[in-house]
């Protein structure tokens, strides 16, 4: 009589697992270098070898992660989206500030971190938005929906603001929100352009003046 056996499976190699492309350093490594790169120059006068240069990764890699410079751009969108939510909401939601105190906040926050660099880097969002008419048409409806996301982010903010009774009567929280979104990413691209924060005082100094029945607290950062 023949015993049938089922097949014995072979023992697991040992060894380094396999890098999940989407977590891997040299991914990261990409991303940063890009953001850098585009913050400051922008997409269409950045090449992918120059990346790979500045970044030490060779051009087989970069093919790997994103397969094509389209893929690159969109991988930074949604890069630097989780950044600057990470900074929006370590702003907006500061209990310790009123409402506005937050959103001045989030102004000085930005401010300091175009400082850091001489204001050579913009808004990667801003800078995209500036060369949409030399990008890849996906791109648009990705922006789009980022710049909605901070916008309903700061309404909820100045909604807060409305309620503690700290806006003007009869504003809006969305339309002011949808105003200093513009007015914003206008002040940075300015603010970059110049090399200096004056932009960025002026157009936020004016706005609190214009929507505020406050004045900023002892204990918003400078």
């Amino acid at each position: 009589m023949t015993v049938n056996h089922a097949p014995i499976p072979e023992p697991k190699r040992r060894g380094r697992p396999k890098a999940d492309p989407a977590t891997s350093d040299t991914r990261a490594r990409l991303l940063r270098t890009g953001m850098i790169h585009l913050t400051e120059r922008g997409y269409a006068a950045t090449g992918v070898d120059e990346i790979l240069a500045n970044a030490g990764v060779p051009k087989g890699s970069f093919y790997h992660h994103f397969g094509s410079k389209s893929a690159f751009g969109a991988a930074l969108i949604d890069a630097y989206h989780l950044y600057f939510v990470a900074r929006l909401t370590r702003a907006l939601d500061d209990i310790g500030l009123s409402p506005l105190d937050r959103l001045r906040r989030f102004t000085k926050d930005a401010e300091a971190g175009m400082a850091r660099h001489g204001f050579t880097r913009g808004c990667l969002i801003g800078n995209l938005g500036q060369e949409m008419g030399a990008l890849p048409e996906e791109f648009r409806a990705r922006l789009i929906e980022v710049l909605a996301d901070w916008q309903a982010r700061t309404a909820a903010c100045l909604r807060a603001a409305q309620d503690a009774g700290a806006l003007k009567p009869g504003l809006n929280p969305d339309a002011l929100a949808a105003l200093f979104w513009t007015g914003w990413e206008g002040a940075v691209l300015r603010a970059k352009l110049e090399r200096r924060p004056d932009p960025l005082h002026h157009f936020a100094d004016t706005f609190f003046d214009l929507i505020a029945t406050e004045r900023p607290s002892c204990s918003t950062p400078s």
